[in-house]
């Protein structure tokens, strides 16, 4: 746990825009806490890059990172948690949250288990001794190298036919989503399978609540919320589209 300070300061690191549905959750349910979003869409997928470079780049935001002198920082990324959060974790004295497949709950809802998530990520040794301790002869994994880009380029404009293209064809009695990017389409795989649809999101944001021993809501000032890094503007974008739709489904 963090020293509890008025109003913490959290980065939110993803490759482009899947993290934005963790930074929504955070955000929610964290209005103490101001939150700067770092991205580097123009460099997206890091689904499909080895670890070497990878961990090179996300090392340079990090380095961004750490000049803010974070309460703490989350990697909204499966793929950059699977390959690069303990070298992350060596080098910098700030806490540093990742997000995993959520494997268990979906395993224990029994039946079929689909886990869905990039090349990088499936190849990794976290997710392998994820899926060695929690998986079970009835979890079957895929590698999507299309569907994180697919989402990236087309998320306000996201077409059903287009994600359905891009996913297994199969009976799942549940699905886990491996990549941030695909919870942006999540109606639409739960639609498609029929099933439930696991992410880590939730529970990812509770954590942090945990690390920065917040128990209060109080508010002394509106929250702040940046953008930096990548493209900021489409990022800000989806960030409102995804409050706006909250806002529509809200009672």
């Amino acid at each position: 746990m963090v020293n509890n300070v008025q109003n913490p300061s959290v980065c939110v690191f993803d490759s482009g825009i899947g993290g934005i549905s963790l930074l929504f959750e955070c955000v929610r349910r964290l209005p103490r806490v101001d939150f700067t979003y770092f991205a580097d869409n123009y460099r997206v997928p890091y689904g499909n890059l080895p670890r070497a470079e990878l961990i090179k780049r996300i090392d340079e935001i990090f380095e961004e990172i750490s000049k803010s002198n974070p309460s703490a920082a989350v990697l909204a990324c499966n793929t950059a948690t699977a390959q690069s959060i303990d070298f992350l974790r060596n080098k910098y004295d700030f806490p540093i949250l990742g997000i995993q497949p959520a494997i268990k709950p979906a395993v224990e809802s029994g039946g079929k288990c689909l886990v869905l998530a990039t090349p990088s990520t499936v190849k990794s040794e976290s997710f392998k001794n994820l899926l060695e301790r929690y998986g079970n002869s009835n979890t079957c994994v895929v590698a999507c190298d299309k569907l994180a880009p697919y989402i990236e380029q087309n998320l306000l404009n996201l077409s059903a036919t287009g994600v359905e293209n891009l996913l297994p064809q199969c009976k799942a009695d549940s699905v886990v989503l491996g990549c941030t990017h695909y919870v942006l389409a999540k109606k639409i795989i739960q639609s498609f399978y029929d099933c439930p649809v696991y992410d880590g999101i939730v529970g990812t944001a509770d954590h942090l609540k945990n690390i920065l021993g917040i128990c209060d809501h109080n508010v002394q000032r509106a929250q702040k919320i940046a953008f930096s890094g990548g493209d900021s503007y489409k990022n800000r974008k989806v960030f409102n589209y995804i409050l706006m739709q909250e806002e529509v489904l809200s009672p």
